[in-house]
C-alpha cells in the first residue's frame, strides 16, 4: 500500500461577518518555504507511483497525438503591409519559428502556398525562432510580438517563468539580428509599436498582477526615461493598448468584468493626450472600431447600454459623445459579440441559437450614406453542419479585399478560408492536417437538452464514433464544463481527443449558465448570487446523459479547468455518486479564501464576477455554501467521492497552486482518493512547448480512460 503525503496541520483562523473558520492547510501558501516545496515534490512522487500502471497507456496516447500531427508544418501566411507573415513548426522542435516573405506587389492577395517542407520560401526571413530563445529555460512564452510599420524593427516580450511577466526587447530586421539596448522588464503582454515605429506602448502590472499602467518608450533610449501615459486607480480594471486596423488611432482600453472605457489618440501625435470615447458607466461595456464613412472618420461601437445583448451604433470620431446613429439594434435572439471594420467592408460576429456566427456588410465606394444600416446589406455566412464554431481570423490589413475566417466543428479540423468580398467566393487556404486513418464520416456530433431544476433547458453537445457507440448502451463518457465570465465552449476539433473517441468514449460539453452560449442573460444567470445554477446545470446534464443511457455513473468522468475546476469541485460535493472520476485542472477550488484577500493577485477584479464577500455578508454566506474546499464531506461521506485528479502549476498567478494543494489534503482527510500533479516550471496554461503539452494531455487522458473504464488499447 502506498502512503500519501500527509502535510502537517497548522490551524489558521479567519473571521468575517461573525463567522470563524479554521483552515489547517493555509500554511501551504508560502512557496518559498522549503517544507512546502518538499511537500509538493512528495505529492508528485505519490501521484507518479499511484499512476505507474498508466505509464504505457500515457505513452501510447502521446504517440497517437504525435502520429496524427503534422510536425513539420506552416501556417497560412497573413498579409500586413508589404509582407506575408507566417509561423513554421519543425519535427522535434517544441516551439514555432516566425517568418515572413515579401508580397509580389500591391495587388498580391494570394498567400504563398503552405509548403509543409522545412525548405524556406523564396525571400523568406526568419524573424524569431522561439526554440533558440527558449534554450536553457524550462518554460518559455511569447507575450508580445509586433513589427514596426516600415517593417524594419521587431518587438518581442518573453516570459521564462510562467508568471506572465514579460521582458521586452527590440531587434533590427536586417539579417544582423542586432538587438537594441532597450530592455524593459516586468511588462504585461500586448506591447505594440506606434505606426511610426519610433515609440513602443506597453503596460506594467501592480503587486496584484493587474495591468494598471500604460507607458510610452522611445526606441533607442533607456527604459528609465519612459513616460507614464496613464495609470488606472480602480483595482477592478485592467489596462491594454492597441491600434485601430486603419492605423489612424491608438487605443487605450480599461476594462473590468462588467464595465469598460476606451480612450483614443490620433496616431500622428503619439506623444499627445488620449481622449475618452464614452466615460465609464458601471455595467456598460463597449468596443470601438474606426471606419471611414462618406469621407469622414466615424467610430463603430458595440455596447450594452440599455441593450442586454448589445447593439451596434456609429458616432463621429470628432464627437464620440454626440449623436448616435443606430446601425444594428438590440435583439433578444442575437448576442452581438464584436465588429471588425475595413476600408471596404465590415464583419460582424454574434451568437444565435447557441452557436457563433459571422456576417459581412459591404461599404459602398463613396462611403455609407447617412441613412444606411449594415442590416440592409448584412450577409450571414452559412455552413452545412449542425454544430460548429466560426470566427474572424487574422485580418490586419485595412485595405484587404478578403476576410479570413476560421471554421471548425467536433468532426471538421480547423479550416482557414478567405472570403472574397466582391464576389462572395470562398477560398479554402488550409485545413488542419490529421495524419493516419482519420475519416470524419465515422464520427457523429449532435446536441441534446437537459432540464435544470428550475425548468431551464441546458444544451449539451456530444461527439462520438458511431461505429463504437451503440444507442441505448451506456458508454464511457467525459463531460466537460466551464460556465464563467461569459466564456462559451463552442464545438471544436481536437487531435488529442481522437484518442478518447477511438476508444469508444463519448465527449460531451455541458453549456451551463455562467457561460455565454445562449446570450448575455445566460451569463448573468450563472454569476454572483446565481452561481449555483452553474453547478446544478452540470448535474442536470450528467443526469440527462445517465437517464438517456448515453452513459452511466460508473463510466462518467467530469472535467473542468480554472473556473471550470471550481465547477468540478462543487459538483464533486453535490453529486459525487453520479461520476466515476473528476479531473480538475488549475482548479479555482478555494474561491472564498482568495476573494476575501484583496492583496492576492487579481482578487478585486473578481468581485464583479463572484461578488464581494469581504463587505457583503450575504455574498460571503452564498460563496461559502458552494466553495469546494469549504464543503468537502466529513467522515464516512468521503468514501463516496470517486477518484479525483487535480493538476496545477507552481507559478500560476491566476489560480494559485495552494488552492488544489489544500483541497487535495482536505479531501484525503475525509477519506477521498485524491491525487495532485503539480508542474514545477509552468503557469496557468500549463507547461510550454508542444511536445511537453502533448505529454501533459496524454497523462490526463490516460487517467480519464482508466476512470471511465474505457478500453485502454483503442481500436
Amino acid at each position: 500500500m502506498l502512503t500519501p503525503p500527509t502535510p502537517k496541520q497548522v490551524p489558521t483562523t479567519r473571521e468575517h461577518h461573525g463567522d470563524v473558520v479554521t483552515d489547517e492547510y493555509e500554511w501551504l501558501r508560502d512557496k518559498d518555504d522549503p517544507e512546502v516545496l518538499a511537500h509538493l515534490h512528495a505529492e508528485n512522487a505519490y501521484t507518479n507511483a499511484r499512476t505507474e500502471h498508466l505509464s504505457l497507456l500515457t505513452e501510447q496516447v502521446f504517440e497517437e497525438i504525435k502520429a496524427r500531427t503534422k510536425e513539420t508544418d506552416l501556417s497560412v501566411p497573413t498579409r500586413e503591409g508589404d509582407w506575408w507573415y507566417f509561423t513554421r513548426t519543425q519535427e522535434g522542435q517544441q516551439y514555432g519559428i516566425h517568418c515572413r516573405v515579401p508580397v509580389a506587389g500591391p495587388d498580391d492577395w494570394e498567400p504563398p502556398a503552405p509548403d509543409a517542407s522545412a525548405e524556406p520560401l523564396p525571400g523568406e526571413q526568419v524573424l524569431l525562432d522561439e526554440n533558440v530563445e527558449a534554450e536553457g529555460h524550462e518554460f518559455f512564452s511569447l507575450g508580445s510580438f509586433d513589427v514596426s510599420g516600415d517593417g524594419s524593427l521587431l518587438l518581442v516580450g518573453v516570459d521564462v517563468e510562467g508568471d506572465e511577466r514579460y521582458t521586452l526587447r527590440i531587434r533590427a530586421i536586417d539579417g544582423s539580428g542586432r538587438e537594441f539596448a532597450d530592455e524593459i522588464d516586468d511588462t504585461s503582454s500586448g506591447a505594440i509599436f506606434d505606426p511610426s515605429g519610433r515609440y513602443v506602448f506597453y503596460t506594467t502590472v501592480d503587486d496584484s498582477w493587474r495591468p494598471d499602467t500604460v507607458w510610452r518608450h522611445e526606441v533607442g533610449t533607456e527604459a528609465s526615461g519612459d513616460v507614464q501615459v496613464f495609470t488606472e486607480p480602480d483595482e477592478r480594471f485592467w489596462l491594454g493598448v492597441g491600434l485601430t486596423r486603419s492605423r489612424r488611432f491608438l487605443l487605450l482600453e480599461a476594462g473590468s468584468n462588467i464595465t469598460s472605457e476606451t480612450r483614443l489618440l490620433d496616431a500622428d501625435d503619439p506623444t499627445g493626450e488620449f481622449a475618452v470615447v464614452w466615460p465609464r458607466k458601471d455595467g456598460v461595456e463597449y468596443d470601438v472600431e474606426h471606419v471611414v464613412a462618406g469621407g469622414k472618420d466615424r467610430l463603430l461601437i458595440v455596447h450594452n447600454d440599455g441593450a442586454v445583448n448589445f447593439e451596434l451604433v456609429s458616432v463621429a470620431a470628432s464627437d464620440p459623445q454626440g449623436p448616435r446613429r443606430m446601425l444594428l439594434p438590440h435583439s433578444e435572439h442575437m448576442r452581438i459579440e464584436g465588429v471588425d471594420a475595413f476600408r471596404d467592408f465590415v464583419a460582424l460576429e454574434y451568437r444565435r441559437d447557441g452557436l457563433p456566427r459571422v456576417a459581412v456588410a459591404k461599404v459602398p465606394p463613396q462611403g455609407l450614406p447617412a441613412d444606411a444600416t449594415p442590416d440592409d446589406t448584412l450577409h450571414e455566412l452559412a455552413f452545412d453542419e449542425a454544430l460548429f464554431a466560426v470566427g474572424v481570423g487574422s485580418n490586419p490589413d485595412w485595405a484587404q479585399p478578403i476576410l479570413r475566417i476560421g471554421f471548425t466543428s467536433f468532426v471538421t479540423p480547423t479550416t482557414v478560408t478567405d472570403i472574397v468580398i466582391a464576389t462572395g467566393e470562398r477560398l479554402v487556404r488550409k485545413q488542419q492536417p490529421v495524419l493516419g486513418d482519420y475519416h470524419p464520416e465515422r464520427y457523429e456530433q449532435r446536441r441534446e437538452w437537459a432540464t435544470a431544476d428550475d425548468g431551464t433547458r441546458i444544451p449539451i453537445s456530444l461527439v462520438y464514433r458511431a461505429d463504437l457507440v451503440e444507442a441505448g448502451t451506456p458508454a464511457p463518457t467525459l463531460l466537460y464544463g466551464y460556465g464563467s465570465y461569459e466564456h462559451s465552449i463552442d464545438p471544436g476539433f481536437s487531435i488529442a481527443r481522437l484518442s478518447l473517441l477511438d476508444r469508444g468514449m463519448v465527449f460531451a460539453v455541458a453549456h451551463v449558465r455562467g457561460g455565454g452560449e445562449m446570450g448575455r442573460l445566460w451569463y448573468e444567470h450563472g454569476k454572483k448570487l446565481h452561481k449555483r445554477n452553474t453547478f446544478t446545470d452540470f448535474v442536470a446534464a450528467a443526469k440527462h446523459l445517465v437517464d438517456t443511457d448515453v452513459s452511466e455513473p460508473e463510466r462518467l468522468v467530469a472535467q473542468g479547468g480554472s473556473a471550470g475546476g471550481l465547477l468540478v469541485g462543487a459538483v464533486a460535493n453535490l453529486a459525487p455518486k453520479l461520476f466515476s472520476g473528476f479531473l480538475a485542472e488549475v482548479p479555482f477550488v478555494d474561491p472564498l479564501t482568495s476573494i476575501l484577500d484583496p492583496s492576492l493577485p487579481l482578487t478585486v477584479i473578481e468581485w464583479d464576477e463572484w461578488g464581494n464577500p469581504l463587505d457583503d455578508a450575504g455574498v460571503y454566506a452564498y460563496m461559502k455554501s458552494y466553495a469546494p474546499y469549504e464543503n468537502v464531506h466529513d467522515g464516512e461521506h468521503g468514501s463516496h467521492y470517486p477518484p479525483i485528479l487535480a493538476v496545477t502549476s507552481l507559478n500560476d498567478t491566476r489560480v494559485l497552486y495552494v488552492e488544489p494543494a489544500k483541497w487535495v489534503a482536505r479531501l484525503r482527510d475525509r477519506g477521498a482518493d485524491a491525487l495532485l500533479r503539480i508542474e514545477m516550471a509552468a503557469g496557468h496554461g500549463g507547461v510550454s512547448g508542444r511536445y511537453s503539452a502533448w505529454r501533459e494531455r496524454a497523462f490526463a487522458y490516460a487517467w480519464v480512460i482508466d476512470a471511465a473504464k474505457a478500453h485502454p488499447s483503442g481500436e
